[in-house]
């Protein structure tokens, strides 16, 4: 999924995230969003692999979503403000970094999503 962008979609075929980039090396990991003023040219970030985050050094707060390794939804946190952790979700393979407000709501633990190449 590397250097392509995807849109996000859940199995009714809604749109989660319009334009979606994937992070998985190590030092693009290790800085996620920390010191940017707004995501990098798309709608969400999704880190993998990923089970838990922070928001030190953030300057706005995010929705966050925690997916298997198949994109199913582990766990939800909406409005994540900087300076905050959550726990670890070992059974979490990746997480969808959204900002704060643009998540739709009603996502649940269970929901299974899909990664489609837009480019």
């Amino acid at each position: 999924m590397e250097n392509k962008n995807y849109i996000l979609k859940n199995n009714f075929g809604e749109v989660i995230c319009e334009r979606m980039i994937k992070v998985s090396n190590i030092l693009a990991r290790m800085r996620g969003l920390m010191f940017s003023k707004k995501l990098p040219d798309c709608d969400g970030f999704l880190i993998a692999p990923c089970n838990s985050i922070h928001t030190f050094f953030m300057l706005y707060s995010l929705d966050i979503v925690f997916l298997d390794s198949q994109f199913k939804v582990v766990k939800v946190i909406y409005d994540l403000a900087a300076w905050r952790m959550t726990g670890i979700y070992f059974r979490s393979h990746q997480v969808l970094e959204m900002k704060a407000g643009t998540l739709k709501k009603g996502i649940k633990i269970g929901d299974q999503f899909e990664a489609v190449c837009i480019n």
